[in-house]
């Protein structure tokens, strides 16, 4: 399976990095963190991730203003996003979508399988249409 980048953004520094951590102990991925929820869209744009891991709830541009952003920027409109939040119930998460577009989301705490499956399914499918 072919590398991919992927954007871990969320304002809790131990999540991002735990999360960054894991998936360099699989291998073979490119992990990029980012904490500032504002500079997600300038993070994005230098990295060009396969996938962005969004939180929802975070200070200074939250989550969910930032798929309206990426998706009016040419160069990351294709980029899928999941959501990783903990604002919904595990059982909720796979039904609800956070933004209104159809992109989906996960509740935290998210397991390591969960994430990697996430992010196999979601960089494998073409992605959408801007």
């Amino acid at each position: 399976m072919q590398p991919k980048r992927i954007l871990i953004v969320d304002d809790d520094v131990a999540f991002t990095r735990m999360g960054k951590l894991n998936l360099d102990q699989r291998g073979g991925d490119h992990v990029r963190e980012e904490n500032a929820s504002g500079n997600a869209p300038a993070a994005a744009r230098v990295f060009q991730p396969h996938i962005i891991l969004l939180d929802v709830i975070m200070p200074g541009m939250d989550g969910t203003k930032l798929p309206a952003r990426t998706r009016a920027d040419r160069s990351l409109a294709r980029i899928p996003i999941v959501f990783l939040t903990g604002t919904i119930t595990p059982d909720e998460a796979p039904a609800r979508s956070l933004d209104g577009n159809g992109m989906y989301s996960r509740s935290k705490p998210v397991q390591l399988d969960d994430r990697v499956k996430v992010i196999q399914d979601h960089t494998a499918r073409p992605a959408a249409k801007p």
